[in-house]
């Protein structure tokens, strides 16, 4: 299986001025646990994560001040759409992070998780499971 397969390609894509606050009520609302962040002007393409967001209430900051910028990471590993499932969750747990922004000719297209990842392995450990079982003679 590849990242394309796994990945959610209803992406939230915000700006470095969106403050932790907004940031957290997009997430929400869409039930993901990352933003794509797009800053042109500075670093490009940036990803801001639930962790993000709970790091910075856990130093006390105010989210209504604290913005997209100041806790995005820019230092992105991106992954692409071919990449297998394997590749990903390799390069997921050498960075110590849980998403990879999937880029397909330099823009987003994408977002794939550990849980997509899980999901995918074990609706497929399901099917070949079914599949042997449905094989045994009676």
């Amino acid at each position: 299986m590849h990242v394309k397969d796994a990945m959610s390609t209803v992406v939230l894509t915000i700006g470095p001025a969106h403050t932790l606050r907004q940031a957290a009520q997009l997430m929400a609302a869409r039930r993901i646990g990352a933003a794509v962040v797009l800053d042109n002007d500075n670093s490009g393409i940036g990803i801001l994560t639930e962790r993000d967001i709970l790091n910075s209430l856990g130093a006390g900051e105010n989210p209504d001040r604290e913005t997209a910028q100041t806790h995005t990471t820019s230092d992105v590993v991106f992954a692409a759409p071919h990449w297998t499932l394997d590749d990903a969750a390799d390069a997921m747990v050498r960075g110590g992070f849980r998403h990879l922004i999937v880029l397909n000719d330099h823009e987003p297209v994408g977002v794939v998780s550990v849980r997509d990842i899980i999901r995918c392995w074990s609706t497929a450990t399901e099917r070949a499971d079914a599949e042997r079982t449905d094989a045994v003679p009676a």
